[in-house]
């Protein structure tokens, strides 16, 4: 592979972590506080609101549902809307948010929901209110769980942001396209897959050791 292209790899690389980044940032800001609400909304729990519960699932259902690429495509006109542009690094963000908040919610409210409900039904006893029991309980007890999704949605914007790269997304799908497919330079095709493999391995890797960390924190937390 020719010198030439090492500075070419290392900004698609920076581009795609700079949309990985950014829309697991903005959709943990989104699907966090709704992935809290769907796992304590049903009839009978802490925030009971069933119907809303219903129509937000529905809605969740609906985007986790579509297929990314055409998703990216169906939403141009509001990628449009929101970045001024429909191509590039910061127009990507858009559908890679839009993708990533509904399955960061389902995975928050898996997480909350394996929290062992003899604590809440003791919090309750204990005089606390809703919002402190989701705040001082849930969140704290899920977080394992929770890191270890937010992990999963990581891993999965990695190849969704390679995905984009066809519809001219930029980062290293597009520069495997171009470069890999549309010029017939393996090489390079066999970089931007090694260097895809190692992102995935390093965020892996933390993921897993971050929610061990909180795992430990846990039982000093309940025995106190």
């Amino acid at each position: 592979m020719s010198a030439n292209l090492i500075p070419i790899l290392w900004q698609a690389t920076l581009q795609t972590l700079y949309m990985v980044a950014m829309s697991t940032l903005i959709g943990t800001l989104i699907g966090g506080p709704l992935g809290v609400f769907l796992a304590t909304s049903r009839r009978g729990e802490l925030l009971s609101a069933p119907w809303l519960n219903t129509t937000l699932g529905l809605v969740v259902n609906a985007a986790r549902s579509t297929p990314f690429i055409i998703l990216v495509v169906a939403i141009i006109p509001f990628t449009r809307l929101i970045a001024g542009t429909s191509i590039g690094t910061t127009a990507a963000i858009v559908p890679l948010t839009i993708a990533a908040a509904p399955f960061i919610a389902r995975l928050i409210e898996t997480a909350i929901r394996e929290v062992d409900a003899g604590l809440i039904e003791a919090a309750r006893a204990m005089g606390a209110t809703p919002g402190q029991i989701v705040r001082k309980v849930l969140i704290p007890e899920a977080m394992p769980g929770i890191i270890l999704g937010l992990t999963l949605a990581v891993v999965s914007l990695i190849g969704y942001s390679a995905m984009v790269g066809a519809v001219g997304g930029e980062g290293l799908g597009d520069l495997g396209i171009r470069y890999g497919y549309q010029r017939f330079m393996p090489e390079v095709m066999l970089a931007v897959v090694v260097i895809l493999i190692v992102l995935v391995q390093l965020v892996q890797s933390a993921g897993e050791w971050i929610a061990a960390r909180f795992d430990k924190r846990a039982p000093r937390n309940r025995g106190r």
